[in-house]
């Protein structure tokens, strides 16, 4: 098997899954029960938290769990015009930010809320001066993702949040986050964002389980979900502590081997930018800098026909993100590129167990087929 869809989620480890299996079986109380095993599954949680919080370099108590990285986004959205209800109703984003901020944007519009979208060039960049053009004194919010899920490339939330700064904007600044957490580096500090979006099942940890950071400048959050109060009275739900646990655990593990991980991934990927371009008219999509990610494409070869041709060769990559369920990438489309070459481009992204090996039955399997076997448009 040669998977190379870590973009899309990543495998569990026999120690996380481990560490989930020990509370599922043996430290299965409520953490908010009052006698000793609900004590205990509570400070699983807490410990859990600090560590997650360590990583993204925040306070724990600035750190909410979640069920995700699409959870995280809609709340840290809702939360943040709750808090600037009183400045305005105009909201800046990209164009080609993930469905979990546009489509929340969209819900947004039908509520009388204007949202500018700010459009890359065809390399897939954005830069501050295009969110220094549209901020307005109604401004609310400014969301922008850290790195692009289809084409790797990221974007300057720093700048955008100094920005703000020397404005003195009451803008709140929103940051996807869930493809740069652990696989570039950050930290809460270094960007300057109010909120910060992160998903486990990105960085080896299980599906489900996500988390958000809201910053002390946010004074009274909007909570997601009421009820029983858990999560400082934000998201109420008895807390998963099993996949809160698989988190910290991956967490952990990749902070301690982060350096190698990253220098893997990042080496991998220019040995697949080497080995690739041997391809006849592949081209290389965006200007992607994450480590992690890779786009290509074939033009005039249908991405799903690829996708499939190399599945039945036990070759795992995507058409674009996972979550477009096979309708045309919109970031390919903000980005201007041409039909042809958007229709033919895969995703390829890697993780600490690709190698080289992988990429090599990769180049085999489309040059074979791009000669033979794939229809074109």
């Amino acid at each position: 098997m040669h998977y190379l869809d870590y973009a899309a989620t990543t495998p569990v480890s026999k120690e996380v899954a481990a560490a989930m299996v020990d509370v599922l079986t043996k430290n299965y109380g409520n953490p908010s029960s009052q006698y000793s095993r609900g004590r205990d599954a509570k400070k699983l949680v807490d410990d859990s938290r600090e560590t997650i919080a360590k990583a993204l370099g925040c306070k724990s108590s600035r750190l909410f769990f979640t069920s995700g990285g699409t959870e995280s986004d809609n709340w840290a959205i809702r939360a943040a015009l709750y808090q600037n209800r009183r400045v305005g109703k105009h909201i800046i984003t990209t164009a080609v930010e993930h469905s979990a901020v546009l489509q929340t944007m969209k819900a947004l519009e039908q509520e009388g809320y204007e949202v500018t979208y700010l459009k890359p060039d065809r390399f897939g960049a954005i830069n501050v001066q295009q969110v220094a053009d549209a901020l307005r004194e109604d401004t609310v919010l400014v969301s922008m993702m850290l790195v692009n899920n289809e084409i790797g490339v990221r974007y300057p939330v720093s700048e955008v949040a100094a920005l703000l700064r020397i404005k003195q904007s009451q803008a709140l600044l929103h940051t996807d986050a869930v493809q740069a957490f652990l696989k570039v580096p950050f930290t809460a500090k270094d960007l300057g964002a109010d909120l910060i979006s992160i998903s486990a099942h990105k960085v080896g940890g299980p599906k489900g389980i996500g988390a958000l950071y809201i910053s002390s400048k946010i004074k009274n959050p909007h909570p997601i979900f009421f009820g029983g109060g858990q999560e400082s009275g934000l998201r109420a739900g008895t807390e998963p502590v099993a996949q809160i646990v698989g988190f910290a655990k991956a967490v952990e593990y990749r902070v301690q081997n982060l350096d190698s991980i990253l220098s893997h991934t990042g080496s991998i990927r220019n040995y697949a930018l080497d080995r690739l371009a041997a391809i006849p008219d592949l081209e290389v999509v965006g200007r992607g800098d994450a480590p992690h990610i890779l786009a290509v494409s074939l033009p005039g070869y249908p991405s799903q026909n690829i996708v499939s041709e190399l599945d039945a060769r036990g070759i795992y990559v995507s058409a674009g993100s996972a979550c477009h369920q096979g309708k045309a990438s919109h970031v390919l489309t903000a980005m201007g590129i041409d039909k042809r070459t958007a229709a033919g481009t895969i995703r390829i992204s890697f993780g600490e167990d690709t190698t080289r090996g992988n990429i090599d039955a990769l180049y085999v399997a489309l040059l074979l087929h791009k000669t033979s076997r794939f229809p074109t448009l």
